[in-house]
This record gives C-alpha cells, sequence and structure tokens, in this order.
C-alpha cells in the first residue's frame, strides 16, 4: 500500500482541528477492518501519550438496517475517552464539533473484569455494575458523512462525546430489550426505538464487544464505560439545541448544545 496507516490516522487526527477529510477510499478498502482497526489504534495510543485516559468503549453498527445500508455483517467500536464524558444536564460547546448528531443509546458500567473471548451474555450480565440512559454524540472527520464500514473503524468509531446519565439502575428486573426510548430536541420528539435495536438486547451487544476486546488482548475492566448502541435514528445537532433522552424504566440524560 502506498499510503501507510500511519499517515491515515495523522491525516484523521488533523481533521479534528483542520476540518473534515475526503472518504479514505485510496488508502482502505471499504470493508477492510483490519486496516481500519489498525489506524484507529495508532490513534489510540497516540492520543493515550497524549494524556489522554480511556474510560470505556462503545459499540456502533449495532442495528441490523445500518450494516445492511453499508454492506457488512458485524458491528464496530471505537474508544471512549475521558475527556468525552458530557455532563449529565450539561453542555456541549458547537466550537467542539464538526458535523454532529445524537443518538440515545443504554449504557453499562461494568463491575468486573471480562477478559474471556468467549464471554457470554450471561456473563456480561453477571459483570454490569448499573444501567444507565446516554446520549452519544457522534461526529465524523469525514466530509458529508460519505462513510464506509473502513472509514468509520479508522475514525474511532465516528465517536465524538457521550452523555451518562447520573443516576444508574441494577440490571435484575430491567426489560433491556423492551425498552422504549424516545429522544426530544427542544421539547419535540425527534427519534424513537427500542432496546431490541442493538443487536436483539443490549447485553448481546456488550457480549459481542467484550469477546471482541478479550480476543484482542485489551478487554473490558472493572469500571469501564460501555455504551452498547443506537436504539433509534440520529439527529442532527443545531446550535442552541437542548436533547433529552428518555428510556422507559432505565432512565432520563440529556445536554445542551450550546458554548
Amino acid at each position: 500500500m502506498s499510503i501507510t496507516f500511519e499517515a491515515v490516522a495523522r491525516r484523521l487526527r488533523d481533521a479534528y482541528a483542520g476540518g473534515v477529510v475526503p472518504p479514505l477510499r485510496d488508502a482502505l478498502d471499504p470493508t477492510d477492518a483490519s486496516g481500519a482497526y489498525a489506524v484507529q489504534t495508532i490513534n489510540t495510543r497516540f492520543w493515550e501519550a497524549q494524556g489522554r485516559r480511556i474510560v470505556g468503549r462503545k459499540a456502533g453498527l449495532t442495528a441490523k438496517a445500518v450494516q445492511a445500508q453499508l454492506g457488512v455483517d458485524q458491528p464496530d467500536f471505537g474508544v471512549l475517552f475521558d475527556d468525552m464524558r458530557v455532563a449529565d444536564r450539561g453542555r456541549l460547546d458547537p466550537a467542539r464539533t464538526i458535523q454532529p448528531k445524537a443518538e440515545a443509546e443504554i449504557a453499562f458500567i461494568v463491575g468486573a473484569d471480562l477478559s474471556d473471548p468467549d464471554t457470554t451474555t450471561e456473563q456480561v450480565a453477571a459483570a454490569v455494575a448499573s444501567v444507565h440512559a446516554a446520549i452519544e454524540i457522534v461526529d465524523s472527520r469525514i466530509a458529508d458523512w460519505k462513510i464506509t464500514f473502513a472509514d468509520t473503524v479508522a475514525d474511532n468509531g465516528s465517536s465524538a462525546f457521550f452523555v451518562l446519565a447520573d443516576d444508574g439502575l441494577s440490571l435484575a428486573g430491567l426489560d433491556l430489550e423492551g425498552a422504549a426510548m424516545e429522544m426530544t430536541v427542544n421539547g419535540a420528539v425527534a427519534s424513537t426505538g427500542v432496546g431490541a435495536a442493538a443487536l436483539g438486547n443490549p447485553l448481546n451487544a456488550a457480549a459481542w464487544l467484550a469477546r471482541i476486546l478479550a480476543g484482542r488482548g485489551e478487554p473490558l475492566k472493572a469500571g469501564d464505560i460501555l455504551l452498547a448502541g443506537a436504539l433509534g435514528p440520529m439527529v442532527t445537532l443545531t446550535p442552541g439545541d437542548h436533547v433529552e433522552a428518555r428510556i422507559a424504566g432505565i432512565g432520563t440524560c440529556s445536554f445542551k448544545y450550546k458554548a
């Protein structure tokens, strides 16, 4: 390959300050998962060396319809850093984003290490310390969101920021699969969905991610935050927006997209 993974990683890093870049077709085949994760890992290590701290992971492409749209048969993942967290009921300065969208999710805080490459859904459930309503603010360094699987993976799963409800619940007795989601923007319903959108159940998405990360030698650890995938359509953000996610039986969180 004439263009190195290091060069692609640098291109994406520079886009955070310099603005969007064209799709990465000149360097990555649209379905090149290994190459895309290699680029993601280069930037993860770079940012860690700059002092950013990993606090968890996000699962993406957990909806079958989105997988079909991108021509892939698997979810993807990205890294969550400490400086990506927006306080519940806090603010996100639009100047920190490029072309952001919000999506409502169910999140877990892991209470025990998950180091088995064959981790089951039941093992994940036993390890969950708390369940939270969450909002992921996705963003893309790729122009006009014209992404393939490789583009979004290389670009840290198109991640940007996230909001986690302050109040979490014990997993016992919760209906994650049937939990209805409603996300409002400025009081108007902008997206609806259900827990089953995340690979049939958010715990399935969590178990998939636990297996993948354990197989890579980077297992989920006690205290990690895990975003289990969107429960409904993404919504484009406009400065001044107030976004709130309500997930039945689980909780509510919100943020304001303003300086």
